[in-house]
């Protein structure tokens, strides 16, 4: 696999990441106990910390990306796999 391949897989991986970890620990003002500014949206999070989401989704990216590249070696999970029709050709 080229080095660029690697670096976007990574990228497609990190961005998923990111939104699966992006409403976990968030609290919205209610939650946490402090007053909302008039207008301000109930479901508006009062905790949100960018620097820790990052964090958390580089360390899941690396996990499912380094997941898929010991798969891509070593093959333990192929397109044989998702034949659901065999003998039939498309």
């Amino acid at each position: 696999m080229k080095w660029t391949s690697i670096i976007a897989i990574y990228a497609l991986f990190w961005v998923l990441s990111a939104f699966i970890i992006l409403p976990f620990g968030v609290r919205t003002h209610d939650e946490a106990g402090i007053a909302k500014i008039p207008g301000q949206a109930d479901s508006a999070p009062a905790n949100f910390d960018p620097a820790r989401i990052a964090r958390r989704a580089t360390l899941l990216a690396l996990v499912l990306f380094g997941l898929y590249y010991l798969n891509y070696v070593n093959g333990w999970i192929g397109m044989e796999l998702f034949d659901f029709y065999p003998g039939r050709e498309a």
